[in-house]
Formats: structure tokens, C-alpha cells, sequence
């Protein structure tokens, strides 16, 4: 490699590090604010802007905190959104990955027809079908109810883990499957004994992007739940926003402590995730 080349190679190399560092930045600099903002005084917070904290430490408290985790409502919301979210989580990992189990390894009349649709419903956005669901809910008289959301979910994010573990499926050898057979195991026991162990990454994979759509999502829990006890800590954020006394000291530590778990799960399995991820969209 000559200089010239070296000279642009290494400007390039810089470009790219100057670029991403300026992205990481942009991406963090909204959390590094409301961290900063949640240990402020209300008044503070009122008649200055965030980095004017520097300037007065001493000032930082965690009154703030303490009123999040006393305050009437706050803390139902958060355990709303655990009732809401787990739930919501397992069923529809449990039931795309046994679904996809015959597709990837039985071949029936209409298979592909099958699959070729699964691929086409997940382009249909959530607020098209979200009247019709509520309306069918409504006739279950499962609005307003916990069941009803996780239905909702459910129904949601089946195609997207249906095409993921399908796809995965699909890349093991077919004959561990007929080497289980001969052994004498059926289909549960070649699922949950050899595909569960060997399919983990996606299974860790979709159970994140699962975990953090449900946690963070408003507009099903907004439209099915629509019930003020049964709130998820989204909503719950809302709602304080949009009041004429948004109590932004409680509002910013319960907005990051809200992002607490998510975070933690995906640092978790985060070394799953993309693996799962790049093995379930590649078709086999």
C-alpha cells in the first residue's frame, strides 16, 4: 500500500470514527438529560436548563426517586407492565416456535402459500387492524382485561417469530430429526428435547425484540385496556405529560426507571440477539 493509499485509507477510518462517534452522541444525549434532570429539584429543573446542574452538585438529590416509589399510581403502572409484558413475551415465542416446527420440517399441501402470507401480514401496520381486534375483544368482553392485551400481543407478534424460527428450523440437519425418530421420540419430545437446546439464540433474540415492543408499546394497552387501574407505566407516563401539572420531578425518574429493565435484559443476552437475529431472517 502506498502513502497516497494509507492517506486515504486512514481519512476514511476517521470519517467513519468521527461519524459514528457524532451518531452515539446524538443517540445518548436525550438519556444523559433526563438522567441528569431526575436528580434535580423541581425548581431547578423550572428555571434552568439541565447542564446548569454542574454548577451547583450539591444541589443533586434523590427526593425525586423517593417520590416515584411512594407515589400513588406509579408504582401499580410498573407492575401493570410486568403483568402485561411476561405474558405477552412467552405466548407468542412459545407458539411461533411451534408452529414453525411443521413448517420447516413437514411438507403439507399449502406450505408456502402458508408461509408466502405469514410474510405478508407483518407489513400491515398495527393501526389498520387495531379497531377491528378491539371490536372483536368487545364481543369477547375481553376489553379492559389482561387476557385481552395479551391476546392482542399474541396475535401481533406471531408472524414475525413464525418467520424467525421457521427460518432457524430450517437450517439444521434434517436427519438429527429422523436420527430422533428412529430412537422413538415424537414431535414434543424432538422439540422440547432438540430443537429448544439448539435453537437458544433465537429464542433469546426474539424473546428481547418481544420483551421491549410489549414494554414499550402504549397504543394496544391505550385502546384494549383503556382502564386507569390497570395502566402500564407507559401510559401512565403519558398521562402526566399531557396534565397541566406534568410533575416533571416525578416524570423523569419514573421515565428512567422505566428504561431499567430493558436495558438490563438486552445487555443480558445481547450476545444472542444479533446471532439469533441474522440466523432466523436468512431462509433455508
Amino acid at each position: 500500500m502506498n502513502t497516497r493509499n494509507k492517506v486515504a485509507h486512514g481519512f476514511g477510518r476517521l470519517s467513519v470514527n468521527v461519524t459514528l462517534g457524532i451518531l452515539v452522541i446524538m443517540w445518548l444525549l436525550p438519556t444523559f438529560m433526563l438522567v441528569i434532570s431526575s436528580f434535580r429539584p423541581v425548581g431547578d429543573m423550572m428555571s434552568s436548563g439541565w447542564w446548569s446542574a454542574f454548577m451547583h452538585p450539591e444541589r443533586f438529590t434523590l427526593g425525586n426517586y423517593q417520590l416515584v416509589l411512594t407515589s400513588k399510581g406509579i408504582g401499580t403502572s410498573f407492575i401493570n407492565s410486568l403483568i402485561i409484558t411476561i405474558p405477552s413475551t412467552i405466548l407468542p415465542i412459545l407458539l411461533g416456535a411451534l408452529a414453525a416446527f411443521p413448517l420447516a420440517f413437514s411438507k403439507f399441501p399449502g406450505r408456502k402459500g402458508f408461509f408466502i402470507t405469514l410474510i405478508a401480514m407483518q407489513i400491515v401496520p398495527l393501526q389498520v387492524v387495531l379497531i377491528p381486534v378491539l371490536l372483536l375483544l368487545m364481543g369477547l368482553n375481553l376489553n379492559g382485561t389482561f387476557p385481552g392485551v395479551w391476546l392482542t400481543h399474541t396475535a401481533f407478534g406471531l408472524p414475525l417469530c413464525i418467520y424467525i424460527f421457521r427460518n432457524f428450523f430450517a437450517q439444521m440437519p434434517y436427519s438429527l430429526i429422523e436420527a430422533a425418530r428412529i430412537d422413538g421420540a415424537n414431535n414434543l419430545q424432538i422439540f422440547f428435547r432438540l430443537l429448544v437446546p439448539m435453537a437458544k439464540p433465537a429464542f433469546a433474540s426474539m424473546a428481547i425484540f418481544q420483551f421491549l415492543w410489549v414494554w414499550n408499546d402504549m397504543l394496544v394497552a391505550l385502546f384494549v385496556l383503556n382502564n386507569s387501574a390497570l395502566n402500564p407505566v407507559t401510559v401512565k407516563l403519558s398521562s402526566l405529560l399531557g396534565s397541566l401539572d406534568a410533575g416533571w420531578e416525578i416524570m423523569t425518574p419514573a421515565a428512567l426507571l422505566s428504561m431499567l429493565l430493558p436495558v438490563t435484559i438486552f445487555l443480558l443476552f445481547q450476545k444472542y440477539y444479533v446471532r439469533g437475529i441474522l440466523a432466523g431472517s436468512v431462509k433455508g
